[in-house]
């Protein structure tokens, strides 16, 4: 279990680095913007479209964080009614739901990965399965996070509360 928690902790630290280089690079793509605005010079046309796309690779990197924290989606009016042991089992199911809900994501997000390999973007001009991969880190994250959750439920090492961005 020691391990379990080790993983979580891993894939939890990569994921918050991936979504700061993502932010780091989005402030910069949108100061540059502004900049070139403000002063009157004519602004990179490419910049619009990056921002775009670190907007999704932003959310693809933290979905995993979101679900830690509870910030995905948490309603715990109901689990606050109940008795605990049911509390614990709304939890489960609902982990195992959402880890459900990844995996069937993943194969539909590849095929659209692949798909992108045809086209380019139109001011960047990279392939767009670079953009397209979002959607699969995304899958492939949630999956990843959830089923860590239910694992260490089962284990007895999380209880499937969310945990504040503190204690993560």
């Amino acid at each position: 279990m020691k391990n379990l928690a080790l993983l979580q902790r891993g894939v939890a630290a990569a994921s918050r680095f991936a979504v700061g280089i993502a932010f780091f690079a989005l402030i910069v793509v949108v100061t540059l913007q502004i900049a070139t605005r403000t002063f009157g010079l004519p602004s990179p046309v490419w910049t619009e479209e990056l921002s775009r796309y670190l907007l999704l690779y932003m959310t693809a990197f933290g979905i995993g964080l979101s679900l830690m924290t509870g910030e995905l989606v948490n309603v715990d009016l109901l689990q606050e009614t109940v008795s605990e042991a049911r509390a614990w089992w709304m939890r489960l199911i609902a982990a195992i739901c959402t880890a459900a809900l990844g995996a069937v994501m993943i194969w539909p997000a590849w095929k659209f990965t692949t798909i992108g390999a045809f086209q380019r973007s139109p001011s960047l001009r990279w392939p767009m399965d670079i953009i397209h991969a979002s959607v699969l880190v995304l899958s492939v994250l949630l999956f990843l996070f959830a089923l860590l959750r239910v694992i260490g439920m089962i284990a007895g090492t999380d209880d499937g509360r969310p945990h504040l961005a503190e204690e993560a």
